[in-house]
């Protein structure tokens, strides 16, 4: 009864030595036992085509030994490019409004955070002696006015002492002339015609003095007019010292600080309040010189603010002065803020629309670098690989945009960092989902 268990035991040795010790023999026994049996079941005359086709295939598979890759089927698409910077907000209008002369606030104080309007009171100024000095600059104004009148109507009075002087000179002119023409002809006396002269003389000197009054007369018109002009600045300036004693909002907007304090002491330049101006708000950035030809006035824009908020607007001011530190070129968005939610001096990204751009939405994944350091992307060409340098627009959680690819390529997504240019590879294609 014990013989079988032996015989069991010895089969199980020998086989463990043919498996463990001599499996050679042991797959070509078997080699050629499944030789045998196939060529007992199929004759090599009746194959399938199906089987001939496989065992080709497996053939051509075995002996090419290409490297299996997976490729996209990639075709460029224009996408909507952008110069992204770095900026701050600032308020369309600040200013700090001064006073322009000396005197103690009278005006209750504006509390910071108060909205004001165009033209509204901000602070006022003692007038003091202001008043009196205006009554004394009209006084001399009437006093100088009252003047003119009289030295007018010296004027024609002059003017007719000037013509009868000469009326008078010409008489004397005339009998001086006869009183010489007698004496030359032995009809009158020498005394006479000396005596004619001399009442000439004295009418010339007569019109003389009727010709300094006529002057004097116009001096004393001029001298009134005079008088009055500066009268008339000195009201002038009278009448803006008290204009300055009140001081007006310039423009509508909010108060960054108090306005002046009741009681406090104003001199010229003193500070009475600080103004913004919120609504439109600027977006206010630096465009380096490389990127300046890309963005023009009029091009959308939008930012993100340090808070979270996004925001639009438009390009409305681009520097044509590089400054000379940096070599960067002051932009200015304009973003409406009815709200004025926004406030002056938060840090935002911005991004300036810029025109489309033919590119590749692709997988950051299937970029790679070249042995000399170049980032591109690796293309199957006609069953070969090829390096294709890329440049890199825009991030995007469905990918990044590339250019660089001809308008059509299939790009090596899966297996790119196995294989080297000019190595043929076998492909297979994904579906592009987006």
């Amino acid at each position: 009864m014990r013989i079988f268990p032996i015989i069991t035991a010895a089969l199980v040795c020998v086989a463990l030595y043919f498996v463990i010790l001599d499996r050679d023999t042991l797959v070509g026994f078997a080699g050629r036992f499944d030789a045998t049996e196939a060529s007992e079941t199929a004759p090599d005359d009746t194959a399938t085509p199906e089987t001939e086709a496989t065992a080709e295939a497996g053939a051509e598979d075995e002996t090419s030994g290409r490297i299996h890759v997976v490729a996209r089927r990639s075709e460029a698409q224009v996408t909507g490019n952008a110069v992204v910077l770095r900026g701050r907000t600032e308020a369309l209008r600040q200013v700090v409004v001064s006073a322009e002369t000396s005197g103690r606030i009278v005006s209750e104080p504006l509390r910071a955070g108060a909205e004001v309007s165009e033209g509204q009171l901000l602070c006022e100024i003692d007038a003091g002696t202001r008043l009196s000095a205006l009554a004394e600059a009209e006084a001399r104004l009437l006093e100088a006015e009252a003047r003119l009148p009289e030295a007018r109507a010296g004027l024609p009075v002059a003017r007719a002492r000037q013509a009868e002087a000469e009326a008078a000179l010409s008489a004397a002119q005339i009998d001086s002339n006869a009183a010489t023409r007698l004496s030359e002809s032995g009809f009158a006396s020498e005394t006479r015609a000396a005596s004619a002269a001399a009442t000439v003389s004295g009418a010339e000197a007569a019109v003389e003095s009727a010709s300094a009054g006529v002057e004097a007369a116009q001096a004393a018109i001029q001298s009134a007019q005079s008088g009055i002009l500066a009268a008339e600045a000195a009201v002038t300036r009278a009448e803006d010292e008290l204009t300055r004693l009140e001081i007006h909002a310039p423009f509508a907007g909010i108060l960054e600080s108090d306005s002046a304090e009741l009681g406090s002491l104003m001199q010229p330049g003193t500070p009475c309040a600080t103004i913004l101006q919120l609504d439109p708000v600027k977006l206010v950035g630096f465009v380096p010189e490389a990127q300046v030809d890309r963005v023009s006035v009029g091009a959308q824009a939008g930012a993100r603010l340090a808070s979270g908020r996004e925001v639009t607007g438009q390009v409305t001011f681009l520097s044509r002065s590089a400054d000379p530190q940096t070599r960067t070129f002051r932009v200015e968005i304009t973003v409406p803020n009815p709200d004025q939610a926004i406030r002056d001096g938060q840090t935002a990204d911005i991004l300036i629309q810029t025109e489309g751009t033919p590119a590749h939405l692709l997988p950051s994944s299937a970029m790679t670098l070249s042995d000399e350091g170049t980032l591109g992307v690796r293309v199957v060409v006609d069953g070969l690989v090829e390096f294709m340098p890329v440049r890199m627009i825009r991030d995007t959680a469905n990918g990044v945009w590339l250019t660089g690819l001809p308008e059509q390529a299939d790009v090596i997504t899966v297996g790119q960092e196995f294989v080297t240019d000019g190595v043929p590879v076998r492909v297979t294609y994904e579906e592009m989902s987006q």
